[in-house]
């Protein structure tokens, strides 16, 4: 029981994962990159979710479960890749579990993210609307898709999760 937990623990230590610090673009780049295969515009919004999430929530490392909802059209849940760097959540820690159900109709995607500790949770959603305007961002270079996701004005919605 100890092994993935002492794996995931190595992994996120060998990529240079520090509560103590701020991550730099490049840091999730490079994280994105080794973690999901590539850098694909669906990851950094994946990360600015997982981020708001951590902040709100005021979570510690490791601190947030992560529930994610798929939409019925593509792309496949790269997002989930997103947050699951941004949040240190994992599939091998429980802390990442991807739902059977759909997200509801219309959406590309739908997240609840949970403090572990306190039990509060934000359900994030992003519409389908945005699918044209993210694979748009795939012509840019990382730093590039990286910059639009970041800046993107209500690329999703949040709302208190039960």
């Amino acid at each position: 029981m100890k092994t993935p937990k002492l794996l995931a623990a190595a992994l996120l230590l060998s990529l240079g994962f520090s509560p103590a610090r701020s991550e730099t673009r490049e840091q999730w780049i490079e994280w994105g990159a080794k973690i999901h295969g590539a850098f694909g515009a669906f990851i950094p919004v994946g990360i600015r979710i997982g981020l708001d999430a951590k902040e709100r929530l005021k979570a510690d490392a490791r601190g947030l479960s992560v529930t994610y909802y798929g939409g019925e059209k593509p792309p496949c849940p790269c997002v989930a890749d997103g947050v699951m760097i941004a949040t240190q959540s994992s599939p091998g820690q429980g802390t990442l579990q991807m739902a059977s159900e759909k997200a509801p109709a219309g959406m590309m995607a739908a997240i609840v993210i949970r403090n572990r500790k306190t039990g509060e949770a934000l359900r994030y959603s992003i519409s389908d609307d945005w699918l044209p305007a993210i694979l748009g961002w795939n012509k840019l270079d990382p730093a590039g898709r990286f910059d639009a996701a970041m800046a993107a004005r209500h690329l999703f919605d949040s709302e208190p999760a039960p």
